[in-house]
Order: C-alpha cells, then structure tokens, then sequence
C-alpha cells in the first residue's frame, strides 16, 4: 500500500513559484514555501497571466461568411 501524503510529515516539494523545497505538513502557504510566492502567484492570476490556449474557429451566429452570400 502506499503511503498518503499525512503518512510522510517530513515531505517536501519544490515551491510552484520559485522551485525551492517546501514542507507539506505544517505549512499554511502549501504549495508555496511561503506567503510571498503565494501572494506573487495570486497576483499573476489576478493579472490573467496564466491563460489557456483556446482554438477559437467558432463564429457568431449573425456573423456570415465572406465568400458565401445570399442573393
């Protein structure tokens, strides 16, 4: 069986924002290894810095193609 992440207290990660070792366990910030990665990172969402990738090929319904009109 393997253990889950309250099994391994003393397990650490690499911080999301700035990749140094942060605990899981006893940490208020987790993910981040600290209030300020997690505020930077807070900050960039607000921003929209992080964004999907969207394939946007649909049109609006009231919008007509250029090479097709009716007569």
């Amino acid at each position: 069986m393997n253990p889950t992440l309250s099994e391994i207290p003393n397990r650490e990660f690499p911080c999301p924002r700035c990749k140094k070792p942060a605990r899981w366990a006893d940490n208020p910030f987790r993910p981040f290894c600290s209030e300020r990665c997690k505020m930077i990172d807070l900050g960039a969402w607000a921003n929209e810095d992080y964004r999907v990738p969207v394939n946007d090929t649909s049109r609006h319904p009231d919008e007509q193609d250029a090479d097709f009109q009716e007569d």
